[in-house]
């Protein structure tokens, strides 16, 4: 909390399904009356893990958004739907279904980095408008398939012979979604996503989370720094540079600063001008900062 009197940090959602993350983040908005943001947005037919950032934490998300995320989905096979999921409309069907051994033998081909067009059905801007908003304008685009990472992926069960539950790991850009669909494509078969659940957000977990409704009421009940993790939370992803008390000053104020010790300009020289930087005082981040010529430049000040 700072002396604006408005909570800065993390809160970890457990998104409901059925609901967009842009409500979840309005209904926080409003309860705190502060700037809002998120961490990657989960389809309204997702559940999970949607962490909301607070405050001078917004200066933070970029972070977060880049950190891996783990998810548990539910692959319905045999159906293709317009938006690779259980809530688009199904425009093609067929019988044929894969085994434990067919789907275990092909797993390994859509892990690592792989290629994958994204849904029609997503908010990548084409020409200026989001392709979902073109897609339902009965005029869906092609997207290019781009290069995306998927760290882990594995069978978790077969709940029936329509059915298949996996979880996996992936970077920043994946959609689930076209990983079922592609899945299906390679067993000979068609699918969609039935069923998804975002287990973690880089530092963000399931177990941090909780439910939008108790979110509501703690929020009504008592100030919202008491449930908000750190600012620095999604941090650890970028290198880190301590500074002295004189030195931090100056680099609030916007100036560039060469660090004085040893240590400090030796830390800075192991990064190429450009790189990005946690500056550190006193244990709390202070500034997000670019290495340049030796010392680092303020790009965002983290007010507290």
């Amino acid at each position: 909390m700072q002396g604006d009197g408005a909570p800065h940090g993390w809160l970890v959602i457990d998104k409901p399904r059925g609901v967009s993350s842009n409500r979840v983040v309005g209904t926080v908005r409003r309860l705190t009356r502060t700037k809002t943001g998120h961490a990657g947005t989960l389809d309204p037919l997702a559940t999970g893990v949607l962490p909301i950032a607070l405050g001078e934490a917004t200066k933070t998300a970029a972070y977060a958004m880049n950190g891996q995320k783990c998810y548990r989905f539910r692959i319905r096979w045999g159906v293709a739907r317009t938006t690779d999921d259980r809530e688009g409309g199904i425009v093609a069907e067929c019988a044929s279904r894969p085994t434990r051994a067919t789907i275990e033998e092909v797993l390994p081909r859509f892990t690592g980095t792989i290629l994958q067009s994204p849904p029609p059905y997503s908010a990548i801007r084409v020409d200026g408008r989001r392709s979902y908003e073109l897609a339902r304008a009965a005029a869906p685009p092609a997207l290019r398939a781009r290069a995306v990472q998927v760290t882990a992926l594995r069978l978790i069960a077969l709940p029936d012979r329509d059915h298949a539950d996996c979880e996996a790991i992936v970077g920043t850009g994946t959609y689930i979604r076209a990983l079922a669909r592609d899945l299906g494509a390679a067993l000979g078969t068609f699918a969609h996503v039935a069923e998804l659940r975002r287990l973690s957000v880089g530092r963000f977990t399931i177990e941090q989370a909780i439910s939008l409704d108790s979110a509501i009421e703690h929020l009504h009940s008592r100030p919202a720094s008491e449930s908000l993790l750190p600012i620095e939370t999604p941090l650890d992803v970028i290198p880190a540079l301590a500074l002295t008390a004189a030195e931090a000053a100056r680099l609030r104020c916007g100036q560039k600063v060469t660090p004085h010790n040893a240590d400090g300009r030796a830390n800075v020289a192991r990064y190429v001008d450009g790189t990005v930087v946690s500056v550190w005082h006193d244990r709390a981040v202070i500034a997000l900062a670019r290495v340049e010529n030796g010392g680092v430049r303020p790009a965002r000040v983290i007010n507290r």
